[in-house]
C-alpha cells in the first residue's frame, strides 16, 4: 500500500505495475482527468492545492481502511498538486484482488472518500479568463469562497 501527493504527471504503468501481483485476478486503474467543459463551462486547466499534511495522513488512512475492508494489500493512489491542463491525469488509483468485485468495489470507495475527507482543493481556469474554486463535495456548486479572481 502506498499514497502520496506528488507535483509531476502521474505514470499510470508504473501504477500497475506496483499493485501487480501473481494472486491477483483483477487490476483496477481509476485515472481523473482535467476535462474541457464542467457544469456548461469551458474548461482551460485546474489549480490543485491542499493542506499537504492533513492530506497525506487523511488519504493514508483511506487506503488502509480499503486494505481491510476488501482484503488486499495492493492500493495504490496519487494524486497530483499544482497546475493542470486539459488532459492531465489529477488522481489515480491502482487496485489489485483475486476477484474483480472487491477490486472495482475497493476503487470506488477510495476515490468516493478522498472526494469526502481529503483536504485538496481546485480552482477551475475558465476559457472566459475566470478562475473559481470548485467544492469537490457538492456537483455543480461553487465553494462559498470561490468567485473570479
Amino acid at each position: 500500500m502506498r499514497t502520496a501527493l506528488i507535483h509531476e504527471p502521474i505514470d499510470a504503468a508504473a501504477l500497475l505495475q506496483e499493485v501487480s501481483s501473481h494472486g491477483s485476478g483483477a487490476t483496477t486503474l481509476f485515472l481523473g482527468t482535467v476535462r474541457e467543459v464542467n457544469d456548461g463551462r469551458d474548461v482551460s486547466g485546474i489549480d490543485y492545492t491542499s493542506y499537504e499534511a492533513m492530506a497525506v495522513r487523511e488519504l493514508a488512512k483511506i487506503a488502509t481502511e480499503a486494505v481491510e475492508k476488501f482484503g488486499t494489500p495492493h492500493v495504490v493512489v496519487e494524486h497530483r498538486l499544482g497546475a493542470l491542463g486539459l488532459g492531465d491525469v489529477s488522481v489515480a488509483i491502482a487496485i489489485s484482488h483475486a476477484r474483480r468485485g472487491p477490486a472495482l468495489d475497493a476503487s470506488r470507495y477510495v476515490i468516493e472518500q478522498l472526494k469526502q475527507r481529503v483536504p485538496i482543493w481546485k480552482r477551475e481556469h475558465y476559457t472566459d479568463g475566470t478562475r473559481e474554486w470548485v467544492d469537490p463535495t457538492r456537483h455543480g456548486v461553487a465553494a462559498p469562497s470561490g468567485g473570479a479572481a
